[in-house]
């Protein structure tokens, strides 16, 4: 984990949209079957996705369901050997593009549990949606995915009926360790144009850089920016080290991802007008940082994470 976040540092300062596919197709996308799916769904299905052969995605949120995952509509029947899917997930990402496999898929059993299903591309009943047209992340595939009575052999469900929401859980505990990344890595670019533009923007006879209000902030935004590279690592660590993380993750996911929307909204203000413009990288950083408040849980949900670790 912290060899991913070494990786998503760089990748995210890069493009944001290609390092947070990179991240769900190594986290939610692939650890629910790594580390609950049998020996024989390894081999078929994680083989490929570690080549970088296939591209993995995970189905969790429904039209009236997202962070309240007890809310979920999507139910799956078992009939005569085989599982029945039927339903619908909406801002689903990495499952539309040309080497998505198919989508692990979230849904209810008849009994109120939960079960994780392998919906491969191609099969009968599953179809998907345009891509939706978002305020960032513009070069990441992202749609709705429907579920017409979609059937499936056995080997398809990942850890047995009544496991999926624990195979999720664990694995979205390991994706906000990547999401605190990809917030890092879009803070620390916003602090790089920040601090470059200051240095050659020449206002009132100087560079901006020498002014104290503009210093204050390139300092403030420093601040933040080490802050949440020492939690994100910290708890990339722990999970190296396969001692409990859970808390670690949510925090370092909540600071990060709000130190990222925080830096990217001062090097606008210090870009100015050219901050303004669609054309200069901070203006991408500033529509692509809103999300990371949002996914992979958002700010509040991790809030509530906190404390519940915390005994609350």
């Amino acid at each position: 984990m912290v060899g991913c976040v070494v990786a998503m540092e760089q990748l995210g300062q890069g493009d944001q949209s290609l390092a947070a596919g990179w991240g769900a197709h190594c986290t939610i996308g692939t650890l629910p079957i790594l580390d609950h799916g049998t020996e024989e769904q390894k081999r078929r299905w994680v083989t490929p996705l570690a080549r970088g052969e296939v591209l993995g995605a995970f189905a969790l949120t429904e039209p009236a369901g997202g962070s309240d995952n007890r809310s979920l509509e999507t139910r799956v029947t078992f009939e005569d050997g085989h599982v029945v899917l039927d339903g619908r997930k909406v801002f689903i990402s990495n499952a539309g593009t040309s080497i998505s496999y198919g989508v692990v898929a979230l849904a209810r059993d008849p009994d109120g549990g939960f079960v994780s299903v392998i919906v491969p591309r191609g099969t009968p009943g599953y179809s998907q949606g345009n891509p939706y047209r978002k305020i960032g992340w513009h070069a990441l595939d992202t749609r709705e995915q429907v579920f017409d009575h979609v059937r499936l052999p056995l080997d398809h469900v990942v850890g047995g009926a009544g496991t999926g929401l624990r195979a999720f859980l664990s694995s979205l505990d390991a994706g906000r360790i990547s999401f605190a990344a990809l917030s890092l890595s879009l803070a620390q670019a916003a602090l790089d144009e920040a601090i470059a533009y200051a240095q050659q923007r020449i206002q009132f006879g100087q560079p901006i850089s020498r002014h104290q209000a503009i210093q204050f902030k390139l300092a403030r935004m420093a601040a933040a920016v080490e802050s949440a590279r020492l939690l994100t690592y910290q708890a990339a660590w722990l999970y190296d080290q396969g001692k409990p993380y859970k808390k670690q993750a949510a925090i370092a996911k909540l600071v990060a991802s709000e130190t990222a929307v925080s830096c990217a909204a001062e090097a606008v203000q210090i870009h100015g007008g050219y901050g303004y413009i669609l054309d200069s990288k901070v203006a991408r950083l500033y529509l692509d940082s809103k999300i990371l408040e949002i996914g992979e849980g958002t700010s509040e949900i991790q809030q509530l994470v906190i404390a519940r670790q915390l005994g609350c």
